[in-house]
């Protein structure tokens, strides 16, 4: 690409990134252009949906403010710039990546930056009633599927626009992570917030074998979006002194 247009695609980006209430990246390898086509309409005229050179976004999303991480420009990419509603259009882009196994949501910023506690919530409860854990072990990296509450997590983190932390095991990766960066709380923990893990130990034999989300708590129960809860994505209260917790993974919002 000549100079002169690699500016002008710059420029174009940067537009796109400035105007846009959210931005979720892609990878589209293998698509079709038919399916690349029925992802456009699917996502309506709101939404601009591009293949991008990674060199390229990297200065745009500079030059517009928005702070990008390496992990998000891995591969080939493309970009859905979203102008309406950006629920609807992150439903839409979920509901084709189901259908079509070879779009994956790397990740997504809302208004320039990462996504706030409230939308990653909003984002997890719109998850319930996914079965088997597809599209959240495939995100992670396995070939098929594995026990994917910490996929699902993770999964979630990474669309809020973290690249950490980032687990697919609970007591080996999930709860070394919180606990090594400062941001553990035992059971009992009384200052949660929406967003933060909460991890269980059902055999009570010290080791955490599930995990999932917290979504709020009134004061005598938290409230949570758990992933691979009977192999699906329920919303479940616990009391808040349950033996079976045994913490929470704090995010710091």
């Amino acid at each position: 690409m000549a100079r002169p247009d690699k500016a002008a695609a710059v420029a174009e980006l940067t537009e796109d990134f400035r105007t846009a209430t959210a931005t979720v990246l892609t990878e589209y390898r293998g698509l079709t252009v038919t399916s690349m086509k029925k992802l456009r309409r699917a996502l309506g005229a709101d939404t601009k949906y591009s293949v991008v050179k990674n060199t390229l976004t990297k200065i745009a999303a500079k030059d517009a403010g928005v702070d990008l991480s390496a992990d998000l420009l891995a591969g080939p990419s493309a970009i859905a710039f979203i102008k309406g509603d950006p629920i609807a259009a992150a439903k839409s882009m979920r509901d084709f990546a189901k259908e079509n196994p070879l779009l994956i949501i790397k990740g997504g910023i809302y208004e320039g930056k990462a996504i706030t506690p409230k939308e990653l919530m909003e984002l997890a409860k719109q998850q319930v009633g996914n079965v088997g854990g597809y599209p959240y072990w495939s995100w992670y990296g396995f070939n098929s599927r594995v026990e994917w509450c910490a996929c699902f997590v993770s999964w979630c983190y990474n669309q809020a626009g973290k690249s950490e932390p980032r687990f697919a095991g609970c007591e080996w990766q999930g709860v070394p992570w919180f606990q090594s960066h400062g941001q553990w709380g035992a059971r009992g923990y009384n200052n949660l917030a929406p967003g933060d893990a909460i991890f269980f130990d059902w055999d009570l034999d010290g080791t955490a074998d599930h995990v999932g989300i917290v979504i709020g708590t009134d004061g005598s129960r938290v409230y949570t979006v758990e992933g691979n809860s009977g192999d699906a994505c329920k919303i479940k209260s616990y009391d808040l002194n349950y033996q079976s917790i045994k913490g929470y993974g704090l995010m710091n919002w």
